[in-house]
């Protein structure tokens, strides 16, 4: 997956125009610290209950009830780096409920827009919308949309999208929550064209004490 967001993301910087935009938003998150805000490993996670594209109200205490959960911040149904990272969460789910956790992907869209990004992978995982960035803005992942990045996306309007004119985006970030409520590992990265492998996630499952 690493190979095909590395060449997607050198083909999108042949746009010069693109190219400065995504350079102001790694450029606007780094100046203002904002990976240091983020919920770090260790800490525990918020609780929250949030609607599933399947039109069910999903707890988190529900979810660790059962196990560890995965949880996967998505920027959208709209985001490439995001189809490639779902389409390898979604041949991954077997291993990763093998390993024991339980795979929850969040996105700040409404509608009918999760169940869309849902159907494209087959139900693999499970789809919830972060409505208005609430856990995401908890977790401290959500960050206002610098103007030339909002310039540049054109036709893809996230006021729509999300029901409301905030113009924000979640980072691409992952946590590992063990039973217990406690984040067991975190991935954070202010660069959106970086996500972590599923066999690193599956490992880190497995290797660092998620039941415990």
């Amino acid at each position: 997956m690493t190979d095909r967001l590395g060449a997607l993301l050198a083909a999108r910087r042949e746009n010069p125009d693109w190219d400065a935009a995504y350079i102001q938003v790694l450029g606007t998150l780094a100046r203002t610290g904002f990976l240091e805000g983020i919920l770090p490993q260790g800490a525990v996670f918020p609780e929250f209950c949030l609607p599933s594209a399947a039109g069910r109200l999903v707890t988190l205490r529900d979810e660790l009830a059962r196990g560890p959960v995965v949880l996967v911040f998505f920027r959208g149904e709209w985001c490439p780096f995001c189809k490639l990272m779902a389409e390898a969460l979604a041949e991954a789910a077997p291993r990763i409920s093998q390993a024991g956790g339980r795979l929850l992907t969040l996105t700040p869209e409404t509608g009918d827009l999760p169940a869309r990004f849902s159907a494209r992978h087959h139900g693999a995982f499970e789809v919830l919308c972060d409505v208005d960035f609430g856990v995401g803005v908890q977790a401290g992942v959500v960050y206002r949309v610098p103007p030339l990045y909002r310039a540049r996306l054109g036709a893809v309007d996230l006021a729509m999208r999300h029901g409301n004119a905030a113009w924000c985006l979640p980072v691409p970030a992952v946590f590992i929550i063990r039973p217990d409520g406690v984040v067991s590992w975190r991935f954070a990265e202010g660069d959106f064209a970086k996500r972590p492998e599923p066999d690193e996630i599956i490992a880190r499952l497995e290797g660092q004490g998620a039941w415990s």
